[in-house]
């Protein structure tokens, strides 16, 4: 593209034209459609939208579950000159309610499921319901004739509402150019063609998966498939065989799991083998083989799995070089539509983001002069407009010179990759004047057998980890107990925090552990949030 396109019409209408016969956007074992295709049905549904009284700057919800017709009603609307809001499914009821209600949105497409989560009065107030399963008209309450406009770099394209883990969600105003020059920096960093094959397994309302995942391979002339059931074990690997994918966005979670269950838990199911493993270049060779195999189970073709949304632990990052696997890093945020800094496969560094995008320009500000670590600050063409209709929030997210604050607290290592150390509202000041993570402290806790996830807060002036626990494993450990469960229980909870204890600085150690029985409230793009569960500093 050579950053000749400055709005995502420009975009679509290329690949529409040059790509025509190749398949652009498909289910898993089921619908598939070429690029000339989408261009029809795209073209079909912005006349619903327009036969419905909508305008150029109207707004368009998108409440769905990921396949073909997601990014079909999204190119609809956005084309057209209208805004497009696409809503995360895990929302609540009441939420959804609250978040149509705030954007004005005048049309609504949604999938099945998902419109049994609104109330009638929400469902109401739209001038047309589009079923996304097959673009079939739900409801329709306006037959006047709107008017669709060719958008303008400028022009707001999309509100996308955060699910912050210490807020209410907050409405993210994006440009049409700040969304076609996040697809050039995405592209410089890594490039795709027609011969890739993305196998999208992450909601597309999440701007990650939306940006790099649906607008970057289709501005290329690549496939992406789409499941229609969670991105379970069970479900991938068929998947995994048959698509051959390329190309795999993910959330550290997953490939962390994998590492849990099949890599390390295999080399240290006995005594003898966990010894073998300990020692460094055994393991290295273990990892070496474990990568072969994995790499054939991700069926044979895999060259990008980028990783983002959160930091990935240390261990499971360390498995992934070591297993010579093609992981890539990306750092960014809604407001920055998303990526910013990233790392490619051959770039990766342990623990490290990466570099600054083409168009980006980055800074540390309030720097601690003995850590050399501040907030992150930047400048993109990407960054958002503000918080639509909270002029507060917007103020608050950008310094009086115009960066935006990323609120997250970083330094530039010796060879110029920025490291993220945690979030700046999140940190704990140590009794003795000590910057702690929290998220540092938590990757350490993740990699214990027992823990599946887990929070620590400062409670009295000590650290206290809250952790959710893997039930089975729990059980097995208890089971031949019987007669004093509770105090096996107490013990195995101060074996995780000796674990810690033993992998952390001294200013870093837990005073207590303690079970989170119940879970973790999560928001939608399952971060736990940690607003809750603040104690007495």
């Amino acid at each position: 593209m050579n950053g000749e396109f400055r709005t995502l019409k420009q975009i679509f209408d290329h690949s529409v034209k040059k790509y025509a016969k190749l398949t652009a956007l498909s289910m898993f074992e089921r619908e598939s459609m070429t690029y000339s295709e989408l261009g029809d049905r795209v073209a079909y549904v912005t006349s619903m939208l327009v036969g419905a009284g909508l305008r150029a700057g109207d707004k368009v919800a998108l409440l769905s579950s990921s396949m073909p017709n997601w990014g079909v009603c999204y190119f609809a609307a956005v084309n057209a000159g209208m805004v497009i809001v696409p809503i995360m499914p895990e929302f609540s009821g009441s939420e959804l309610d609250k978040i149509l209600a705030h954007s004005e949105a005048k049309a609504l497409c949604v999938s099945d499921k998902l419109y049994t989560k609104l109330s009638d009065e929400t469902k109401e107030k739209m001038n047309i319901v589009i079923r996304t399963k097959n673009l079939g008209i739900i409801s329709q309450t306006c037959t006047e004739q709107g008017e669709a406009a060719e958008p303008q770099p400028d022009d707001l394209a999309a509100i996308i509402y955060t699910s912050g883990t210490t807020s209410a969600p907050k409405g993210v105003m994006l440009t049409q150019k700040a969304l076609a020059t996040q697809v050039e920096i995405c592209y410089t960093m890594q490039n795709v063609d027609e011969n890739d094959v993305f196998l999208s397994i992450l909601p597309l309302a999440h701007t990650y998966e939306c940006s790099l995942g649906l607008l970057l391979p289709l501005s290329h002339g690549s496939q992406v498939v789409y499941m229609d059931r969670p991105p379970t074990a069970s479900a991938l690997m068929p998947a995994f065989k048959s698509v051959r994918p390329t190309i795999i966005l993910s959330v550290p979670l997953i490939m962390e799991k994998i590492y849990r269950s099949q890599v390390k838990a295999k080399f240290t199911k006995s005594k003898f083998m966990s010894s073998l493993y300990s020692v460094g270049f055994i393991r290295k060779f273990f990892h070496g083989l474990a990568g072969k195999r994995l790499k054939k189970t991700f069926g044979g073709r895999l060259r990008f799995f980028g990783i983002g949304g959160a930091k990935v632990e240390r261990e499971t990052e360390r498995f992934m070089r070591e297993a010579k696997f093609p992981y890539a890093i990306g750092y960014g945020l809604t407001e920055t539509a998303p990526l910013i800094y990233g790392a490619v496969p051959s770039q990766t560094r342990l623990q490290a983001v990466g570099f600054a995008g083409k168009y980006v320009e980055g800074k540390l500000i309030d720097i601690n002069p003995e850590t050399g670590e501040g907030e992150l600050v930047v400048k993109t063409p990407c960054v958002m407009l503000g918080y639509y209709k909270n002029p507060e929030a917007t103020k608050e997210a950008f310094t009086e010179d115009g960066w935006f604050r990323t609120k997250d607290l970083c330094l530039f290592d010796k060879k110029g990759y920025l490291v993220i150390k945690g979030r700046a509202n999140s940190m704990i000041v140590g009794s003795t004047g000590e910057n702690i993570y929290p998220e540092e402290i938590e990757s350490v806790i993740n990699t214990h057998r027992l823990v599946t996830e887990s929070i620590v807060v400062a409670e009295k002036g000590s650290l206290v980890a809250l952790v959710a626990l893997d039930k089975e494993k729990l059980e097995e450990a208890l089971a031949e107990f019987k007669d004093n469960v509770s105090a096996k229980y107490d013990e195995l909870m101060r074996d995780i925090r000796d674990y810690v204890n033993t992998r952390v600085a001294k200013f870093a150690r837990v005073s207590k552990v303690e079970e989170q029985k119940e879970g973790f409230e999560k928001t939608p793009s399952l971060k736990i949030k940690r607003f809750l569960y603040k104690r007495d500093k």
